[in-house]
């Protein structure tokens, strides 16, 4: 069967351990990344390498933000056009996304590194961490255009129907990361810039394996040099539908520059590092999350452009509740060992793993309701209605969450910074579970009658095109 006219005919189940599963692990291997790095600079360095990887952190979600805003939202358009049988302008898209992701790495680059200390000292830097944070972030600045590419078409590859492959590319990088950052770190004795060239050359062999799949492998879309140039319509098409997981990821780096200044406050380097440390341990218990809601995508995307909403809502159920299992299980090992897993990034410091293990049982409160509230907003980017699923992810990340950050530690100190999390997760998961009741009501009287059926009429514009004014 074709791969593009399997997203409408499989097996819902089916096709969501088949797409979800390679985008698990694809985002797992991502926050390996990070995690390996922390693992290692601790030990090799200290609570405050882990500090300064905290520091230099906000700026690597920004360079992950404009990955996603190209990555994602046009793989929703790659999507969204297979489902219409327009291939042509599946790879018109796919070629300005290409050449987005190399404009915007280039500045990304060259501005970062330009005002690197003033950055970072917006960030939280003190002047004991702002050194190891400059050293490692001016390696990583120099590697954006290969996590973009890597990282961002890895999504089309999915958006096309071969998972299997954006899994592999993924895989290969996480693994060479593992091997390299030993060497780099202890055998060359280069601490934690060695973490950083590590990160790079395995983000940099990803980027080529997914280049090798689009030019020369079996890929359904092609590299063409007459894609390249951008087209109006296209890019306003794309920016509009990544714009929602572009303004979560850049509300991220404001949280986290927030929680840096409060935790420097109330707890020091010792607090910056904990949350240096639960960062990456959230990211690895919600990237599978992430990954299960893009490989819902296509399934979601390819159906409500065709029309078929039964699918559509039968996709949205299953992947939340997979989504809810993950974070369930994330949570329960969370409260049952929480010094070990602390223990983890450095065994010998007592002061850290007191802290951390307290930490993590009250950050991770409301963890359990995380993945459906995750699912639920990535719905609405999916189908190509942004200003929905821009409120949804913003509602967790700004319209709760930063006012808990600025308002609790007043009244109860540190124990504020760490219970903002779970305040503003529960909150949000209201808010999503409700527009998601509606919207799924929506969709069955569309449908007609309250039941839904795979001849269901073909919805007017879902690519993005009407939010961006076409």
């Amino acid at each position: 069967m074709d791969r593009a006219r399997q997203l409408g005919e499989s097996g819902i189940a089916g096709l969501l351990w088949k797409f979800s599963l390679p985008a698990v692990v694809g985002m797992v291997v991502h926050s390996l990344y990070n995690v390996v790095d922390r693992i290692f600079i601790g030990r090799a360095v200290g609570p405050v390498g882990i500090a300064g990887i905290s520091v230099a952190f906000p700026m690597m979600v920004i360079l992950m933000a404009f990955g996603m805003l190209i990555g994602i939202g046009a793989t929703s358009l790659i999507s969204i056009r297979l489902g219409q049988q327009r291939r042509d302008e599946a790879e018109k898209v796919m070629g300005n996304a290409f050449a987005l992701f190399v404009m915007v790495s280039f500045v990304l680059t060259f501005a970062g590194l330009a005002f690197i200390e003033e950055i970072l000292l917006m960030f939280g830097a003190s002047e004991e961490i702002l050194p190891h944070s400059k050293e490692y972030l001016e390696i990583i600045l120099m590697g954006t255009v290969f996590q973009c590419i890597g990282f961002g078409m890895n999504n089309f590859i999915r958006g096309e129907g071969n998972p299997n492959t954006a899994m592999s590319t993924m895989l290969i990088g996480a693994f060479l990361n593992i091997v390299l950052d030993p060497v780099f770190i202890f055998w060359l004795d280069m601490g934690i810039r060695g973490a950083a060239i590590a990160t790079v050359i395995s983000q940099a062999v990803s980027s080529v394996l997914v280049l090798r799949y689009f030019l020369f492998g079996s890929s359904l879309l092609k590299i063409r040099l007459r894609a390249f140039r951008l087209e109006r319509r296209i890019v306003l098409g794309i920016l509009a539908i990544g714009s929602a997981p572009f303004a979560m990821q850049l509300a991220s780096s404001v949280i986290v520059s927030l929680f840096n200044h409060q935790l420097r406050i109330y707890g020091g380097t010792i607090a910056l590092s904990v949350m240096g440390i639960m960062f990456s341990i959230l990211m690895l218990i919600l990237m599978p999350v992430v990954g299960i809601s893009q490989g819902a995508q296509p399934i979601i995307g390819y159906n409500y452009g065709a029309g078929n909403f039964e699918r559509v809502v039968r996709t949205v159920r299953l992947a939340a509740l997979v989504a809810t299992g993950v974070t369930l299980t994330g949570f329960i090992i969370s409260m049952l060992f929480p010094a070990r897993i602390i223990g983890l990034f450095s065994s010998n410091d007592a002061e850290l793993i007191a802290m951390g293990g307290h930490a993590l049982r009250v950050f991770f409160a409301m963890l359990p309701i995380i993945g459906f509230q995750i699912v639920g907003a990535n719905y609405f980017q999916a189908v190509g209605k942004p200003r929905q699923a821009i409120f949804l992810n913003l509602s967790r990340q700004v319209l709760l969450l930063i006012p808990s950050i600025l308002i609790l530690p007043g009244f109860l100190g540190l124990n504020g910074v760490w219970l903002a999390g779970p305040v503003s997760d529960l909150g949000a998961s209201l808010i999503t579970g409700t527009c998601l009741f509606w919207e799924i009501q929506y969709l069955k009287k569309k449908a007609g009658g309250g039941t839904l059926s795979e001849d269901a009429p073909t919805p007017a514009r879902t690519d993005g095109s009407e939010a961006a004014g076409l």
